[in-house]
C-alpha cells in the first residue's frame, strides 16, 4: 500500500500545484480520507485486500460525514470495519470534541459572569485558556448550538424498543442552585442498532415534562414502538400512558430489587430478598416466574405483611418483559443500558462542570455527549438486538 500511498499524495500535490487555494477545501478532505483509510488498516493489521493470518476484521466500506475546517465546511469518508470485536473510529475524527467544547463554554459561561472564577479559570487553563470575552463565548456557543439543534430536531423513523431515563444536574437559576432533570431516551431500530432519540431538560419529572417529551419523539417521526423500558419515575407513567398508549411497560428489575430491600423490616430479609427475586427474574418463562412470586408473597404474608403486599403490586410490572423472544429478554429487562451508556457518560462530562451557569449550558453538553454516543453506535459492527431471533 506504500506506493499507493505515495501516488495518492503526489496527486493532490499536482492538483494543488495546478488550482492552487481555490482547491484546498478538496485537496483537505482527500487527505483526511487517505489518513483515516491508513488509520484503518493499522486498526485492522493488514492493507486493503492483503490476506494475513493476523489479520483482525476487514474493511467495510465508508460512511460520508460533514466535518467543520479551517477550509470551510467538508464531506470526508469515514472509513468501517466488520468481523472485529471492537468499531472502528478514526483517532483523528476526535470523538470527544463537540462534549470537549461544550464542557469549555460551560465553564467560560461561568467565568464571564464572575461565577466561580477561580474554579472556572482552572478548568480553562486545562484548555490551554487564558481568558475570553463574554462576545466570543456567545460566538462559539451560537456555532455549536445551531449544528445540536438540528441533531435534536432530525427525524427519527420506526422504533421498535424504547429505553427512557432521567438523572439530575444542578443549574443557576436566578441566583439559586436548583436541581434540573436530564430527560433522554435510546431505541431499537429495523437496522438492529442503537439509536439515542433525544434530550430533554426540565425543572422535575412532572407529567407535563415527561408527556411533552415523548410527545416531541413522536412528532418527529417516531413510530411502532412496540416496547418500552424504564424506572417508574415520577410523572412518567401517566405520560406513557397517555402518548404511548399500545406499549407494552416493561419496569426496570434493577431499580424494583433496590425497592424491595428499603421495603424489607429486618436486616435478614434485605439480604436475601436479592437473591429470592432473581429467581422469579430468570425463571424460564411467565408462568414460572409468576409461580415463583406467588410462593414469595405467600412466604412473607405472616412475617412481613407490608412487604408481601408490595412486592404483590409491584413485581408483576418488571415481569412484561417474558412477552418477548428469550433472546431479547436480557438487553430490555432493565433500564441499565441507557444507565450505563448514556447516564454515565454524561456524568463523566458534568462532573467538571459541578453547577451549570443556566439550562441552555446544560442542555448543550448533555447533547454534545449524546451526539458523540450516537454518532460511535450508528459504525458499531455488531447488532445489539438482532430480530431473526424472534423467528428461531
Amino acid at each position: 500500500m506504500r506506493n499507493g500511498q505515495d501516488t495518492a499524495i503526489e496527486a493532490l500535490m499536482e492538483q494543488l500545484i495546478a488550482n492552487g487555494s481555490e482547491d484546498m477545501g478538496v485537496v483537505f478532505a482527500s487527505l483526511f480520507d487517505l489518513a483515516m483509510r491508513i488509520e484503518r488498516e493499522r486498526f485492522l493489521g493488514a492493507e486493503h485486500y492483503e490476506r494475513t493470518a493476523g489479520r483482525r476484521g476487514y474493511a467495510n466500506g465508508t460512511k460520508p460525514k460533514r466535518l467543520d475546517t479551517p477550509a470551510g465546511s467538508l464531506t470526508v469518508n469515514v472509513p468501517k470495519t466488520a468481523g472485529h470485536d471492537e468499531p472502528f473510529y478514526p483517532a483523528s475524527l476526535e470523538r470527544g470534541q463537540r462534549a470537549t467544547r461544550a464542557v469549555m463554554l460551560a465553564v467560560a459561561e461561568m467565568y464571564v459572569k464572575g461565577v466561580s472564577t477561580r474554579d472556572a479559570e482552572a478548568v480553562m487553563r486545562e484548555f490551554g485558556i487564558e481568558s475570553l470575552s463574554s462576545s466570543q463565548v456567545s460566538r462559539a456557543a451560537k456555532l455549536l448550538d445551531d449544528e445540536l439543534d438540528a441533531w435534536r430536531s432530525r427525524p427519527l423513523g420506526e422504533i421498535r424498543y424504547l429505553i427512557i431515563d432521567a438523572r439530575y444536574e444542578k443549574v443557576r437559576l436566578g441566583g439559586v442552585v436548583r436541581d434540573v432533570a436530564v430527560l433522554s431516551a435510546m431505541g431499537v431500530g429495523p437496522d438492529q442498532r442503537r439509536r439515542v432519540l433525544g434530550v430533554s431538560c426540565a425543572l422535575s419529572e412532572a407529567e407535563v415534562h415527561w408527556r411533552a417529551f415523548l410527545e416531541s419523539l413522536l412528532e418527529r417521526g417516531m413510530r411502532g414502538v412496540q416496547f418500552v423500558v424504564s424506572d417508574d419515575h415520577a410523572g412518567l407513567r401517566a405520560a406513557r400512558q397517555a402518548v404511548l398508549t399500545a406499549a407494552p411497560w416493561q419496569r426496570c428489575q434493577f431499580h424494583l430489587a433496590q425497592n424491595a430491600i428499603h421495603h424489607a423490616p429486618n436486616l435478614a430479609i434485605r439480604k436475601r430478598i436479592g437473591a429470592e427475586l432473581r429467581q422469579i427474574w430468570n425463571a424460564p418463562n411467565l408462568a414460572a416466574a409468576e409461580e415463583n412470586l406467588c410462593q414469595l408473597v405467600a412466604s412473607y404474608r405472616d412475617k412481613a405483611a407490608k412487604l408481601a403486599q408490595w412486592l404483590e403490586d409491584n413485581i408483576p410490572e418488571g415481569l412484561t418483559v417474558f412477552i418477548l423472544p428469550e433472546h431479547h429478554r436480557r438487553r430490555l429487562r432493565t433500564s441499565n443500558p441507557i444507565e450505563r451508556a448514556i447516564q454515565q457518560e454524561i456524568k463523566r462530562r458534568t462532573i467538571k462542570v459541578r453547577v451549570f451557569p443556566n439550562e441552555a449550558s446544560l442542555e448543550r453538553l448533555v447533547s454534545a455527549v449524546l451526539v458523540e454516543i450516537d454518532d460511535k453506535w450508528a459504525t458499531a459492527d455488531k447488532a445489539y438486538i438482532k430480530w431473526k431471533c424472534q423467528d428461531d
